[in-house]
């Protein structure tokens, strides 16, 4: 069975611009194939991560950046997963590439949220929500992680402030990141005073709206063989759905992205103590204490201890690093993109040593 390897990547700076979603593909894919052969003498097929096509009024957005990279007559599928999207396109990627179906597969992602301005986004959003019990009730993306922070708060020894120093955290690590939207760092109190949004979430506990893309190219070891720098193996994915409405689930426990992570551990041979460096979907600062616990990083109730360097964690956590890109919350979360940028900053992007990322 063929190995799959990330042979190249590219991607724009994630933020605020007027580029449409087409040239912000245009300016990853001119960085993810410089000074290597043209695409259509690559790329087999073409998998394309987007949340949603109300940003740009666009669907066919396979064929579409099919097109800008000139490629014709081959395989292009948007693969629609809201903020899993561009993880989605990198799995479907590897497993074509695994399977022998083909030898090169282009997965990238984009998103222009900030086309339809922040009442578009709201609503864009507020449609990956279950219509019959959340939509209808006015439920937005801030208001329903609110509930799940509430709860966290209530369940374990985590305060407000714990969560304002993941924030912390995660912008000192985007003031490394060249592409990040907030490439800046904060403190504490500028969290804790900022306008709430939906308490106890504060508008530095959210993620930002911002535009941007990302491409990876997948191909057989030997193929990449015959390409310019390094590649890094896949040697695991896994993918897994919750209940799509909040009320009908454990909202401390995230059992799908426990079950994609355990799938991804075993097929590659590996367990979470293995794992250096997390990127992990801190869309709200509970997220990442939430996704810590659920991927093996951390024990139940501690993954808000996230920001702590590894020896003043308790016992059961690991001593990974994570978002050590910034995160969602920093280096930002133009959606369909988001899954590709966390690959592409985990695999190929220089980083300080891990230590450094999370020290207090």
């Amino acid at each position: 069975m063929p190995q799959p390897v990330i042979a190249t990547v590219g991607a724009s700076p994630v933020g605020r611009t007027d580029l449409p979603g087409r040239d912000l593909f245009s300016v990853a894919i001119e960085e993810a194939f410089e000074g290597r052969p043209d695409p259509a003498d690559l790329v087999e097929a073409v998998y394309v991560g987007n949340q949603s096509e109300s940003y740009e009024h666009q669907i066919m957005y396979g064929t579409l950046l099919a097109e800008w990279a000139g490629l014709r007559n081959v395989p292009a599928e948007r693969v629609e997963g809201c903020a899993a999207a561009g993880a989605l396109a990198l799995r479907h990627a590897v497993k074509d590439v695994r399977n022998g179906e083909h030898e090169a597969v282009l997965a990238c992602g984009v998103e222009k949220m900030t086309a339809g301005g922040t009442e578009g986004a709201t609503d864009a959003l507020s449609a990956a929500f279950e219509r019959a019990l959340e939509q209808r009730s006015g439920i937005t993306a801030p208001s329903q992680y609110a509930l799940l922070a509430r709860r966290y708060l209530h369940e374990t020894e985590t305060t407000e402030r714990d969560l304002a120093e993941i924030a912390v955290k995660n912008h000192r690590n985007a003031a490394r990141n060249p592409r990040a939207q907030f490439p800046k760092e904060i403190d504490v109190e500028t969290v804790l005073q900022s306008a709430p949004v939906a308490p106890p979430l504060s508008l530095y506990d959210c993620a930002p709206v911002g535009d941007g893309a990302a491409a990876v190219l997948v191909t057989t070891a030997e193929a990449a063989a015959d390409l310019d720098g390094p590649v890094v193996s896949v040697d695991g994915t896994g993918a897994a759905a919750n209940n799509l409405a909040v009320a009908e689930r454990d909202m401390t426990d995230i059992d799908g992205a426990r079950t994609a992570a355990e799938t991804a551990y075993e097929e590659a041979e590996i367990g979470p103590n293995d794992v250096d460096v997390a990127e992990v979907h801190d869309a709200f600062t509970v997220c990442e204490a939430l996704l810590s616990e659920a991927v093996g990083l951390a024990p139940k109730g501690k993954g808000y201890q996230s920001y702590r360097p590894p020896e003043e964690r308790d016992d059961g956590w690991t001593d990974v690093a994570v978002s050590t890109s910034g995160g969602l919350k920093a280096r930002g979360h133009p959606i369909g993109a988001t899954g590709l940028l966390q690959a592409i900053e985990e695999a190929f992007e220089g980083r300080p040593d891990p230590a450094d990322l999370v020290e207090a």
